[in-house]
């Protein structure tokens, strides 16, 4: 009964090839009555209609009205009703198979766990696909949508309830829908970071905006006053600033609510993949994100903050050793992290951690340092040290681990 039921609404779910056809064939028929209608009507002026202009008419008038039925049809009846009789429902649910081919509802259905000799329609890929399928929508679902919490909650739930029942099958489900999420949110948030560059090249500032950047804080008081107030015609699109004040986010702006709801996305899923000891892909996903880093260092302080806290989780976990990262993960992790732990904001406003946190991590990058040949300590400290003294953070302060690192090479000398 539950395979009957649930294949019954996949196959409602769209409409018939048959009705498709017939829909469309009515279209075409209406476009070119249309046509004949409009050329016939192209008189003279004061000319009267012969009759065959009326027929036409009152034919055009005939299809564009069966056409409308037909799309009303198609919108609120249950299209099976009219293309299929109840009898194939019965063959499906007894394993029987289609002479046509299916709609893609019931081709999903009857390949991804219903209708392959399971009595209870129970697939050990069911609860799989219904994670990832919650992962995919919270990409598109917007974090002002009284719905997205709801979503977490019950991505949160299942990874929770696989985790506590111990098989190895659903701990399995948890890594490969968690890393697949890591991967997905990841790259929709470097090419959100990307867009917003390219767009901010394009959108030429008035004097108010280079105004307020000058000034202490003058980032976040040209939001506020761009968002609540619209003082100032701050771009040279007014029509985009109207939408901005209306609510209606669009362009730059658009895509920096994005990239700071994708960048909390991703500290969510890297928590949760920390928590079922899952980190390996993510890892060697993170130390090949050469393009995300550098996208890093431009970005909003919100969204550096996010970045900041999923390198730390990322590098406490290879510290840990409760996995084997390869050198040259390792190596790439501090190559490509290191600068935006340099140059991201660690002001009052936007605080990445607290103090015992960079303490800890100072001791993580240090761990992690110091367990790779002198050869690659030495790329990575020099590079760590030109940034550090440019940048005007005083964190991380890796001195300790320099000073080690000029010890040994002393040591090797002698």
């Amino acid at each position: 009964m539950a395979v009957r039921l649930a294949l019954k609404q996949g196959y409602m779910m769209g409409p018939s090839p048959l009705l498709n056809s017939i829909f469309m064939s009515t279209v075409n028929t209406a476009a070119k009555t249309l046509v004949a209608v409009a050329s016939s009507a192209a008189v003279v002026e004061g000319e009267e209609w012969k009759p065959v202009d009326h027929f036409r008419y009152i034919l055009m008038l005939m299809i564009w009205f069966t056409l409308w039925v037909l799309r009303v049809m198609m919108d609120h009846f249950p299209c099976s009703i009219i293309s299929s009789p109840p009898a194939i429902l019965d063959n499906i649910a007894s394993g029987g198979l289609l002479s046509s081919s299916p709609s893609p509802s019931l081709s999903l259905a009857l390949h991804d766990g219903f209708g392959h000799g399971e009595p209870d329609g129970s697939s050990d890929k069911a609860i799989g696909r219904a994670l990832s399928h919650i992962f995919k929508l919270l990409n598109e679902i917007p974090a002002t949508s009284m719905k997205y919490q709801f979503a977490v909650g019950m991505a949160d739930r299942i990874v929770d309830e696989n985790l506590r029942e111990g098989d190895e099958s659903l701990r399995e489900i948890n890594r490969t829908a968690l890393s697949d999420a890591f991967a997905r949110t990841s790259k929709l948030l470097y090419h959100t970071l990307q867009a917003m560059q390219q767009g901010g090249r394009r959108e030429a500032a008035t004097w108010p905006a280079s105004l307020f950047q000058v000034l202490p804080l003058g980032s976040h008081l040209l939001s506020y006053f761009k968002s609540i107030l619209g003082l100032f015609p701050f771009t040279t699109n007014s029509k985009q600033n109207q939408l901005a004040i209306a609510g209606e986010v669009t362009g730059v702006a658009g895509d920096s609510v994005m990239a700071e709801k994708l960048a909390h996305e991703l500290v969510w899923i890297t928590s949760k993949l920390s928590f079922c000891s899952a980190v390996e892909e993510a890892v060697v996903q993170w130390s090949f994100a050469s393009g995300l880093s550098s996208l890093s260092l431009t970005a909003h302080p919100r969204v550096q903050s996010s970045i900041v806290k999923i390198s730390a989780i990322l590098l406490r976990e290879v510290a840990q050793g409760e996995f084997e990262a390869s050198r040259q993960v390792k190596f790439r992790l501090l190559i490509l992290w290191l600068p935006l732990f340099c140059y991201a904001s660690n002001g009052l406003t936007y605080p990445v951690m607290t103090g015992s946190e960079k303490d800890e991590m100072e001791r993580v990058m240090e761990d992690v340092i110091l367990s790779l040949p002198p050869s690659d300590q030495e790329v990575i400290l020099a590079n760590w040290l030109q940034d550090f003294t440019i940048s005007s953070s005083d964190w991380p302060n890796l001195q300790r681990c320099y000073d080690k690192w000029c010890r040994s090479s002393r040591k090797l000398l002698q």
